[in-house]
């Protein structure tokens, strides 16, 4: 069995719906430790602000993890393949400018999971939000830096 990622089987059926809540998360290129400086985190979150700024997409929580992102969002207008491009492009031009370099950021693809409303959307946020709990980075949540939800 081949390892390989099958990030373009992502795209089949896959299907955007404004108004929709969705669960989006995006790994780094190899798995690389890229957001253990959290300055380049920031750079991420500041491209989460941008779509929110633009009216794509509110934010209703999410976490930077060294190698990956989650992502809870209404989207607004567009469809998540757009959303999920521009953030990846704009926010892997920001930090190899920040580094000085031209490596690659985002594995191709992204996962996505849309959430009904009756679904316990601050249930799902306290999940994300606790990733670097599960993943033993800190002993309290308020002690990492890159994470946000709306309700808490």
């Amino acid at each position: 069995m081949s390892n390989t990622p099958k990030a373009h089987c992502l795209r089949i059926g896959r299907y955007s719906e404004p108004g929709r809540i969705y669960l989006l998360t995006a790994v780094t290129h190899r798995r690389q430790s890229d957001f253990k400086d959290w300055r380049m985190g920031r750079l991420l979150v500041s491209e989460f602000r941008r779509a929110q700024e633009d009216s794509k997409a509110t934010s209703l929580a999410w976490v930077v993890m060294p190698d990956h992102f989650h992502w809870l969002v209404e989207l607004h207008s567009g469809d998540l393949p757009k959303l999920m491009q521009t953030t990846k492009s704009r926010s892997a031009r920001a930090i190899n400018q920040a580094r000085g370099g031209s490596a690659t950021v985002w594995q191709k693809g992204y996962f996505d999971r849309a959430l009904r409303r009756e679904e316990d959307l601050k249930a799902m946020a306290r999940y994300i939000v606790a990733n670097p709990l599960r993943a033993g980075l800190v002993a309290r949540i308020g002690d990492y830096p890159l994470w946000d939800a709306i309700w808490i």
